[in-house]
């Protein structure tokens, strides 16, 4: 499997190109503000015709290109419905800071022409690679995360984590649809339960484990011990 990772935007949102092999399909997640450039370099680069986009979440950090990218490409974005609505009125969804940090810019936003929804348990077949939703409200209210096989003699799955989980953090809960009750239940039944073997490729920062984070993650320490977490939280 390739996977192609990097930091995009003033956000440093990482912006990841999935693929089979070289020369083949493949499979954008989260093309942010900026990324557009650092998508079709890695295409270039690996010969990769992208076919969907994946957005974890409806955030403009996540989202700002993906009508650019989906529109050069012909290919279909993949939301879930309670944050589709973001994709064209990303404002909705932004927090007093970043409203304030782009006042003033002429932005323009709108769905890409193919746009489908997500929902919890689906399997995705794409560019060759299977991918498992699931629904993890917290951060925003249509959060997923995408975990998708991984065929490494350490290694289970692959998860393209959003906003969920963080290298030694969890995902804010303080932005419009947030939830910090709805968080932790996503934590707990979609995050604990997972093997330890499962590489997280989170939304900002550095790769990291399910089992890393089950026995360093103050969060999720947390919550295994009494259902609480009230340390500082990531995201934009």
């Amino acid at each position: 499997m390739l996977i192609a990772a990097f930091p995009a935007g003033p956000w440093a949102t990482n912006c990841y190109v999935v693929a089979t092999s070289p020369g083949s399909e493949c499979v954008v997640v989260d093309p942010g503000k900026d990324a557009a450039a650092g998508v079709a370099e890695v295409v270039r680069e690996h010969r990769l015709k992208p076919v969907s986009v994946l957005v974890t979440h409806g955030h403009v950090d996540h989202m700002w290109c993906v009508a650019p990218v989906a529109g050069t490409y012909d290919a279909t974005a993949w939301i879930h419905p309670a944050d589709r609505h973001l994709l064209s009125d990303p404002m909705a969804g932004m927090s007093r800071e970043t409203s304030q940090m782009l006042l003033g810019g002429a932005y323009q936003w709108a769905e890409p022409d193919d746009v489908r929804e997500l929902a919890d348990a689906d399997e995705l077949e794409l560019a060759g690679l299977r991918f498992v939703v699931d629904h993890t409200p917290g951060h925003t209210p249509g959060s997923v995360t995408f975990r998708t096989p991984y065929d490494g003699e350490d290694i289970s799955q692959v998860m393209f984590a959003g906003d969920l989980l963080f290298q030694g953090s969890i995902g804010r809960t303080d932005l419009p649809g947030g939830d910090h009750a709805a968080m932790l239940r996503s934590l707990s039944a979609k995050v604990l339960t997972l093997p330890d073997d499962v590489v997280v490729l989170p939304g900002h920062g550095d790769q990291t484990s399910i089992g890393r984070e089950r026995v360093t993650n103050p969060y999720l320490l947390d919550l295994a011990e009494d259902g609480s977490a009230g340390r500082v939280t990531r995201g934009l």
